[in-house]
């Protein structure tokens, strides 16, 4: 019996250990697309930036696109990890709170988010693979926010959720970019949720 303990132990560690592993080849690949440009990402710079052979990357992530998903997981999991921590527990999730998390972006130091995301953008217009992930990201968001919006009860409910993500996705990609219009992040961010609290402040009352 004490075996069979001993054995369970010993593959939970290695299993801890490998979840750790994967995690810090996933933030090299961050640190790569960041530091130098998602063109400067292979598997063969990955091993050599891991310290690690070829082949023992390979036994983490088998191909390519195994690399790509993992890492588009691991980015998403950062950012659902923050809105679960933002979502109150005692009453529903509002819009403004989402745009708070997307805008204020708590994940994005460790992430580099400011020079990773458009990269992944501009990586995702010449890699289908990429392109394929990103769509999977956008849609999930879109739908976070329809469902924010329901209540709302919106006019034009897909127009209006895309015009909202175009604005926050904008807010990302340019957010080293903005101090050249001499303005201040916090002020491009309050004037987004003002804008919000303008039209969706309170919801609707459903007719009877």
């Amino acid at each position: 019996m004490s075996n069979e303990i001993e054995q369970q132990q010993s593959d939970t560690e290695k299993q801890s250990a490998g979840s750790d592993r994967k995690q810090q080849i996933l933030l090299q690949a961050v640190e790569i697309i960041a530091s130098e440009g998602y063109a400067k990402l292979s598997m063969r710079s990955l091993a050599r930036a891991s310290g690690i052979t070829l082949g023992a990357l390979q036994y983490h992530f088998s191909t390519w696109a195994d690399m790509l998903r993992a890492l588009n997981s691991y980015i998403l999991d950062q950012y659902d990890k923050v809105w679960e921590t933002m979502t109150p527990k005692d009453r529903p999730p509002t819009l403004q709170g989402f745009m708070r998390l997307v805008l204020e972006d708590a994940p994005g130091s460790a992430l580099h988010s400011g020079k990773l995301l458009p990269q992944l953008y501009a990586m995702s217009q010449v890699e289908p693979i990429m392109e394929e992930l990103q769509n999977e990201i956008s849609n999930k968001y879109i739908n976070v926010v329809e469902k924010l919006l329901a209540d709302h009860q919106p006019q034009t409910p897909r127009a209006e959720v895309l015009a909202i993500m175009l604005m926050l996705r904008g807010s990302r990609l340019l957010r080293d970019e903005i101090h050249k219009w001499d303005v201040e992040v916090d002020e491009v961010h309050d004037a987004l949720i003002e804008m919000a609290n303008a039209k969706y402040r309170k919801p609707k009352t459903k007719p009877s």
